[in-house]
C-alpha cells in the first residue's frame, strides 16, 4: 500500500472505524427486529435462535481466509467488498420468502463483518506508527461499541416511524455507500506473496498447542452475556419478564457495550498491572455469573438492572485478556494468527449460545400460540437463559484448573538457582 498523508490516513481509518460500528448494529438487528421476522416467516424460538447464530458462523469462517485477503490483496479491494457483502446479506429478509435466504443472508453479513476489526487491524498497520497501534485500536474498537450501544433504540423508533423493511432497505444502502466512499479514498497496496505452506504449519503450531485450544475455548464458554443476551435475547426477556416497553427493552441490553466501552482499558490495566491474568478473568466470571442469575430470579429494579449489566459488560472486557493470553503460549511469529484464530474461535460460541437458547425454549415451551406464532413465558425464557450461568461456571471452574497447571509448568521450567 503506498504510504497514505496523515490526513487520508485518519480519514481510511474512520472509515473502518465506521464499518466496525456499522457491523455490530447489523449484529445486534435480530434483537430489534425479532417480532417481525417471527410474525413474517412464522419462526419458533429455536428456528430464530438459529438464524441469530448464522451470523457467527459466517464471521468465524471468514476469520483466517480475510486475513490473508487482507494481506495478499490489500484493504482497498477486500474492505468495500466485505462492506457490500454484509448490506447485501440483509435484503433476503424482505424481498425472500422462503426462509433458506434469511438464512443465507444471515452468514453473509457475517462473512462481510469479519473484514470490520481484521481491516482496522490492517489499516493502523499500514497508515500509523507502531507506537499509536493500540491507541488508534482502543478508539476504533469504543466506535464500533458505540454503534452497538446507540443503534438499538433509533433503530427501534426508525421502525415504529418507517417500518422494519424500510429501515432495513436504508440500513443496506448506507453499507453499500460505505463500500463506495472507502474504495475511491483508500490507496493500492502491492501485492503480497503468501506461501500456503506455511500458514499450514503455523495453524498446526497453534491448534496443536492444548494451552491455546483450552484457553479459548473456556473464553468461548463464557461471552453468554454479550452473544447471547445483549445481541438476541435480552430485549424480548425484558419485555416478558419484566414488563418492559419496546424502547426501554431494546435500550437497556445496550449497557452490556457501554460497560464494556470502559472495561476494555480498565480490565487490561488492572491484568496488566497485577500479572494475575487468569485470576482476573475469574473474578469477571464471577460478576457476570451473580449478575445474571440476579437478573433472572431476583426481579430487580430498572436501576439495579442497569447497574448490573453496566458491571457485566465490564466484565466482558475479559476477552482482551484472553486472547492475549492465548499468543503467549506460541512462538513469535505466530502471536498475530493466534490472536485471529482465539477471536475466531470465541465468536464461534455466540452460534452455540443462540442456537442452544433457542432449542431450550422450543423444549420448555408450554405450546401456547397467538395467531399461529409461539407464544413464550417468562419461565420459559429464564430456563433457557440458565445456559448463560452455565458458561460462565464452567469458564471459571476451567480457568482455576488451568491457572494451577500453569504454575506448576513454570515452576517446573524454571532455572533452577
Amino acid at each position: 500500500m503506498s504510504t497514505p498523508s496523515r490526513l487520508n490516513a485518519y480519514t481510511i481509518w474512520f472509515l473502518g472505524s465506521l464499518f466496525y460500528a456499522y457491523q455490530y448494529i447489523l449484529r445486534v438487528l435480530p434483537n430489534i427486529a425479532s417480532q417481525e421476522i417471527v410474525e413474517k416467516f412464522t419462526l419458533d424460538a429455536s428456528t430464530f435462535g438459529q438464524f441469530s447464530g448464522f451470523y457467527y458462523i459466517g464471521y468465524a469462517s471468514m476469520h483466517i481466509p480475510m486475513g490473508i485477503l487482507l494481506d495478499r490483496i490489500g484493504p482497498k479491494i477486500i474492505m468495500p467488498l466485505s462492506m457490500a457483502c454484509a448490506a447485501l446479506g440483509l435484503l433476503p429478509l424482505i424481498y425472500a420468502d422462503t426462509w433458506i435466504y434469511p438464512t443465507l443472508g444471515r452468514i453473509l453479513i457475517g462473512m462481510g463483518s469479519s473484514g470490520a476489526i481484521l481491516g482496522i487491524f490492517k489499516i493502523i498497520r499500514l497508515g500509523f506508527p507502531e507506537e499509536k497501534f493500540t491507541r488508534m485500536l482502543s478508539v476504533a474498537v469504543t466506535i464500533g461499541l458505540l454503534g452497538a450501544i446507540y443503534g438499538g433504540q433509533p433503530m427501534n423508533y426508525m421502525m415504529g416511524v418507517f417500518g422494519w423493511k424500510h429501515v432495513i432497505e436504508i440500513m443496506a444502502l448506507l453499507g453499500v455507500i460505505l463500500a463506495i466512499v472507502t474504495y475511491f479514498l483508500t490507496p493500492t497496496q502491492a501485492f503480497e506473496k503468501i506461501k500456503i505452506s506455511s500458514i499450514i504449519k503455523d495453524m498446526k503450531t497453534i491448534f496443536y498447542n492444548p494451552w491455546v485450544v483450552a484457553v479459548t475455548l473456556l473464553s468461548g464458554a463464557m461471552v453468554g452475556p454479550l452473544e447471547g443476551f445483549a445481541d438476541v435475547w435480552g430485549t424480548e426477556y425484558l419485555k416478558i419478564a419484566y414488563g418492559y416497553g419496546d424502547d426501554w427493552a431494546s435500550t437497556v441490553p445496550s449497557f452490556l457495550f457501554l460497560g464494556m466501552c470502559f472495561g476494555s482499558p480498565f480490565v487490561s490495566y488492572i491484568a496488566d498491572k497485577t500479572k494475575a491474568y487468569f485470576s482476573t478473568v475469574m473474578t469477571c466470571a464471577v460478576v457476570m455469573l451473580v449478575s445474571f442469575m440476579l437478573i433472572l430470579f431476583a426481579q430487580v429494579s430498572y436501576t439495579n438492572m442497569v447497574i448490573l449489566l453496566s458491571i457485566s459488560g465490564v466484565s466482558c472486557a475479559y476477552q482482551i485478556i484472553m486472547i492475549y493470553k492465548a499468543s503467549t503460549f506460541v512462538p513469535d511469529h505466530v502471536t498475530g494468527l493466534t490472536t485471529a484464530c482465539a477471536n475466531m474461535v470465541i465468536m464461534v460460541f455466540g452460534y452455540v449460545f443462540h442456537s442452544s437458547i433457542g432449542n431450550l425454549m422450543t423444549a420448555f415451551w408450554d405450546g401456547s400460540t397467538e395467531n399461529g406464532i409461539a407464544i413464550y413465558s417468562a419461565g420459559t425464557y429464564q430456563q433457557a437463559l440458565l445456559v448463560i450461568p452455565a458458561g460462565l461456571f464452567l469458564g471459571f471452574i476451567g480457568l482455576m484448573i488451568v491457572g494451577r497447571l500453569e504454575k506448576r509448568r513454570m515452576v517446573a521450567t524454571a532455572p533452577s538457582s
